[in-house]
């Protein structure tokens, strides 16, 4: 870690090069920060907006491309009028492998689905509408290169009789959510037993799609899992490369349909010197004012991906996160405590 570029006192990340208090108090603009990072990846910089371009509302970033250019999570692009995805109808950037239950889903520690014998099926999905400089699945952005899944094949392995469970993950399902969501209901209207559908996303996505997803979780009791990177709209954009309105409004609305299940769920990973008590605690009460039983997971970071000179979570920030959760939702868990010291 570094000195502060701006105050000079307080520690920072390399990369970020600002301390937690300096970026609050910043006026939020951190291109800078992520640009490198995405052309390194062949991605754009920021959401096109390109004036009388196709636009794609598939999440919040509504990118407007103009013709040739392609959309934020590199997953579509404008061609001749055309918004034209990677590859052809029917299949998606994707992986799937089978995880044996009770598996390290952010979920298990509430979820009963963990405790029945056979397998997850956990979907990887490439593309995402956040660029996260602490991203522990950073492979999701080399969507040129990654291998094709089929819907056939999905639904064909979702329907094996071991398979007690299906989650979505990746990335952020929200850039493929056609892909995904006419799998799971493929998943619900042709396997022979039920199967959870899960989600685990950073929640941005079209409103109206996450509803319909949310649904179909409730329907088969899964989960709907929001990663909540940070309250403050600066620390979401520094850390994360965009804002955080349509995750946070995502997440009322969610809350709104599933109140009384065991559906919606939150972590956040606690990232040192920048996801302070404080931080976690305008979180913590955010989903207290929806139900207080909502179960939050707060996860111990590990260095990773271009935050690497960031320690493990030190056990003193954890206790005071955890305290500050507990003094607004009854059902917080501490994910990865085999990482403290």
């Amino acid at each position: 870690m570094i000195a502060c570029t701006a105050c000079r006192k307080n520690p920072a990340a390399e990369h970020i090069g600002m301390c937690l208090s300096c970026i609050r108090s910043s006026d939020g603009d951190f291109a800078r920060l992520h640009a490198p990072v995405r052309e390194a990846c062949g991605l754009p910089a920021t959401p096109p907006r390109t004036p009388g371009g196709r636009r794609c509302r598939l999440c919040a970033n509504e990118c407007s491309m103009g013709d040739g250019e392609s959309g934020f999570c590199g997953l579509r692009a404008h061609h001749a009028g055309t918004l034209t995805p990677l590859v052809p109808h029917g299949t998606a950037p994707a992986y799937a492998y089978l995880d044996p239950l009770p598996t390290n889903c952010c979920a298990a520690w509430f979820c009963p689905g963990s405790e029945e014998p056979g397998y997850n099926l956990a979907v990887f999905l490439y593309g995402c509408s956040f660029n996260c400089l602490f991203c522990q699945n950073a492979l999701h952005k080399m969507v040129r290169t990654a291998p094709s899944l089929t819907e056939d094949e999905l639904v064909r392995r979702a329907c094996d009789s071991s398979v007690r469970c299906i989650c979505f993950f990746g990335g952020s399902p929200e850039p493929q959510f056609p892909f995904a969501l006419r799998a799971a209901r493929r998943v619900i209207r042709e396997c022979t037993r039920p199967v959870h559908i899960c989600w685990e996303w950073n929640g941005a996505g079209n409103t109206r799609l996450a509803l319909a997803a949310a649904r179909l979780s409730m329907e088969t009791g899964g989960t709907v899992k929001f990663d909540l990177k940070a309250f403050d709209l600066s620390l979401h954009r520094a850390l994360c490369g965009t804002g955080n309105e349509r995750t946070l409004e995502n997440f009322r609305r969610i809350a709104a349909i599933t109140q009384g299940t065991d559906t919606l769920t939150a972590t956040t990973l606690l990232l040192p010197s920048y996801l302070d008590a404080a931080e976690v605690g305008k979180i913590a009460r955010y989903i207290a004012s929806f139900d207080d039983d909502i179960p939050y997971s707060l996860l111990v970071f590990h260095p990773d991906y271009l935050l690497t000179d960031l320690p493990v979570t030190p056990r003193a920030q954890v206790e005071a996160c955890v305290a500050v959760a507990r003094q607004y939702l009854n059902r917080v868990n501490v994910g990865n405590m085999h990482l403290l010291r």
